[in-house]
């Protein structure tokens, strides 16, 4: 009875609000459209589609308002006026009685809390959709955030994505834009990030490999998590302390150096995709602190790690392969990029795709350089590729979301920010490891390992197939001959890449010795 009167619910919002009127131009059934403009009679439908759509999901409850959030990501699939009001979405909610928090956390430890903490806060510091934050302090003195799921979560979740899997099918069914659209799998995209969201001990595993990451750059500071108080429903974590980023006035009342923290923050973003291929996916203002103590002064404090983006060399490589054809306006690179990739159909013809390309792309190059978005301009190539039946990797998608955030946000702390001047290093040095020296090293010393068991059974496999030319099969013989020539060709790498470092040292000490002549 309660999932019916859940599902009644949901549809009245959705009547109530309009949101019927975002799909019914594509509804296939008149009667449909009838139907839901008879129960629907009297309403309001003045404020913009967006903005009814925003305020539907916050009347629906946090379930909802997190998949606002999620979808305000998915620009290549959204049209902008409702991923802008939708990446409006905030996690207003109440916070629930600290009582059902301390009763979570003895359970969660099996023990009363007074044998866990030495102090610990009731009230909340932080309240959010899926959780809530309380401060306390350990036996030994350390100070912490612990970090509470909220009661009862996961079957109010489960409720909730049945009826969302539920509608998603009808949309699909009944809408002739249902299918392009994909609605059933954007939520099926939406269970695994909130599911992800709902074990903490997942979220400190992320932190903790960012905080390794980020240890020797000097610019952010991620909390320790610590593993003995982690649990799926309780994280407790180093205490940061610092000032929300959002508080531009007191930090420059405190002496911060605005446009040195706006370079920090782009720089932190590109070392973790082109660097470590892992990155802060959810890095609006709320996760995002400066500090002011002395030794760390001007520091980013980054926070909430429930949600990170990974990157494979090869995403890497088409990110930055397509953002140093762009800069150079060579479309027809950026074309070839798409096809290569395999996103879009091997039968696209490249004239095509490129015309496309420079006609989103062009009109960029009318602005000063430091006002050109690289967030946009990924957006828009999604965009276009979605014209030529282009299957954008969600990857792809939290980086692009991830970069309009830090793009914001580092013009609001310096409204001069050149992003493409901070960003162009770490594509010249990303470009240059691929093909530069030290990436063949790289290569012969992860292949070591391998060729070090090849070599030496290499005669003896030869005289068996000499000996007996059925004791081996051509397979194997071909992948045999395949192997020595790749060693081959690394070795023949090696020996040029030496003879060309010696050159050079010698070509160096002759310029030496004509300039001290």
């Amino acid at each position: 009875m309660s999932r019916i009167s859940r599902g009644v619910f949901i549809v009245w919002t959705v009547l109530r609000f309009g949101l019927d009127e975002l799909v019914l131009s594509s509804f296939e059934k008149p009667w449909i459209r009838l139907l839901t403009r008879v129960v629907s009679m009297g309403r309001n439908l003045k404020a913009p589609r967006g903005e009814r759509l925003r305020e539907a999901l916050e009347r629906l409850g946090p379930i909802f308002v997190k998949f606002g959030q999620v979808m305000s990501t998915r620009r290549d699939l959204l049209p902008s006026d409702i991923a802008d009001e939708l990446a409006r979405l905030q996690d207003r909610v109440p916070p629930f009685d600290s009582v059902v928090a301390v009763a979570i956390i003895e359970k969660a430890f099996g023990r009363p809390l007074d044998r866990i903490f030495a102090t610990f806060e009731h009230k909340p510091v932080a309240s959010a959709s899926i959780a809530q934050v309380h401060f306390a302090t350990l036996p030994d003195g350390r100070e912490v955030a612990v970090k509470v799921l909220r009661p009862n979560m996961r079957p109010a979740i489960e409720k909730d994505l049945a009826l969302m899997r539920m509608m998603a099918g009808w949309v699909e069914r009944a809408s002739a834009d249902g299918k392009r659209l994909k609605p059933r799998e954007v939520v099926a995209e939406f269970d695994k990030y909130l599911h992800d969201e709902l074990d903490l001990v997942r979220e400190a595993s992320n932190a903790a490999q960012l905080r390794r990451n980020m240890q020797s750059l000097n610019l952010v500071m991620i909390p320790e998590m610590y593993w003995d108080y982690c649990m799926p429903d309780v994280m407790v974590m180093q205490r940061m302390k610092g000032v929300p980023i959002g508080q531009t006035q007191r930090l420059r009342d405190a002496g911060v150096d605005m446009k040195k923290l706006a370079r920090d923050g782009v720089t932190i973003f590109f070392t973790q995709v082109f660097r470590d291929g892992f990155f802060h996916a959810d890095m609006h203002p709320g996760n995002i602190q400066v500090s002011l103590e002395p030794a760390t002064f001007g520091r980013y404090i980054s926070l909430d790690f429930g949600i990170v983006g990974t990157l494979t060399e090869g995403d890497k490589e088409y990110l930055a392969q397509n953002f140093s054809a762009f800069f150079q306006r060579d479309y027809k690179r950026v074309a070839e990029l798409h096809i290569e990739s395999g996103w879009v159909p091997g039968k696209t013809r490249v004239d095509e795709l490129e015309a496309a390309i420079r006609a989103c792309c062009e009109p960029y190059f009318d602005r000063p350089l430091k006002e050109l978005s690289l967030g946009t301009v990924l957006m828009r190539l999604f965009q276009t590729s979605r014209r030529f039946q282009v299957e954008i990797q969600p990857q792809l998608v939290l980086l692009q979301k991830t970069l309009l955030n830090i793009e914001g946000l580092g013009r609001e702390l310096d409204p001069d920010l050149d992003l493409w001047s901070t960003a162009k290093p770490f594509l010249e040095r990303w470009m240059l490891e691929q093909v530069g020296p030290e990436k063949l090293l790289a290569q012969l010393k992860a292949e070591a390992p391998s060729y070090a068991k090849l070599l030496p059974s290499l005669p003896r496999l030869l005289t068996q197939y000499l000996k007996s030319p059925q004791g081996i099969n051509r397979r194997e013989l071909d992948e045999l001959l395949a192997e020595q020539k790749r060693t081959n060709k690394l070795l023949q790498g090696l020996i040029y890449g030496g003879l060309g470092f010696v050159l050079g040292l010698l070509v160096m000490q002759v310029v030496l010795r004509i300039r001290v002549f």
